[in-house]
C-alpha cells in the first residue's frame, strides 16, 4: 500500500502533554517524517543506535486519506479509506536540545525505522473506533492505552487543519496523537501493538551505541 506524505499531530492527548510538562495546544501541533522513516511490525528486530540517548515510544492511530478532498468541507468517512496503528518514536534527548534552540524536530523524530506501522485496515468509521480502545505492551505489560473519544482535536478538525495548511491527496497517513505512559526503548525489548484484543504488530528492539 503505496504511502505518500507522512502527517503527524503533536499534544493531542491531555495526559500526554501534561506528562511532559507541556501546555494543552489550542490549534493541532502538526510535523512530518520523511517516508523512509517507515518500518511495518511483523514480529522482526528492529535496530536503532542510542548515540543521541534515549528513543521513547508513542502508539497512535493512523489514519490512511482515500482520495484528494474537494474544497474544505468534508467528512470523517469521505476522507478515510483505511485505519491503522503506528508508533512515533522519539529521539527525546535530543529533540530537548532542538527546542531549547528553536529548531525544527526532523533530527528527533525522522530518523530510519521512527515510523513503525501495523497494517492497515478498512475503516470502520468513527463511532466504531470510539468503542475500541488501542494500546501498547512491553515485555508483555501495557504501557500505553487510550482511546480516540479522547483526542483534543478529533478525526474530522485534524484532517481539515492539514488540508487547509499542507494539502491531503491519496495515499497521505496522518499519525493522530498519543496518549499518556510514553517511555525509552531498550535492547531486547519486546512490543506489541494491540487495537481491542486484536494485536496488530509486534516486533523486538536492539539498540547499539
Amino acid at each position: 500500500m503505496e504511502i505518500n506524505n507522512i502527517f503527524c499531530v503533536g499534544r493531542n492527548y491531555r495526559k500526554h502533554a501534561e506528562e511532559l510538562g507541556n501546555t494543552i495546544p489550542k490549534e493541532p501541533i502538526i510535523f512530518s517524517k520523511p517516508t523512509h522513516s517507515i518500518v511495518y511490525a511483523q514480529g522482526q528486530q528492529i535496530s536503532y543506535p542510542l548515540e543521541d540517548g534515549e528513543i521513547h515510544y508513542e502508539i497512535e492511530v493512523v489514519l490512511r486519506i482515500k482520495d484528494q478532498p474537494k474544497g474544505n468541507n468534508f467528512t470523517v468517512n469521505d476522507s478515510i479509506s483505511h485505519l491503522g496503528l503506528g508508533i512515533d518514536l522519539t529521539k527525546r534527548d535530543l529533540q530537548t536540545k532542538l527546542k531549547e534552540r528553536g529548531y525544527p524536530w526532523l533530527l528527533a523524530k525522522g530518523f530510519k525505522n521512527a515510523a513503525i506501522l501495523t497494517d492497515f485496515w478498512d475503516f470502520p468509521g468513527e463511532e466504531i473506533c470510539k468503542g475500541v480502545d488501542f494500546s501498547l505492551t512491553k515485555n508483555g505489560h501495557i504501557v500505553q492505552k487510550g482511546n480516540i473519544s479522547q483526542l483534543i482535536f478529533p478525526f474530522e478538525k485534524l484532517l481539515r487543519y492539514i488540508h487547509q495548511h499542507f494539502g491531503l491527496k491519496k495515499g497521505d497517513i496522518v499519525f493522530t496523537g498519543t496518549p499518556e505512559g510514553v517511555g525509552p526503548i531498550s535492547h531486547g525489548d519486546f512490543f506489541e501493538m494491540w487495537w481491542g484484543e486484536e494485536r496488530k504488530g509486534e516486533f523486538k528492539v536492539k539498540t547499539y551505541e
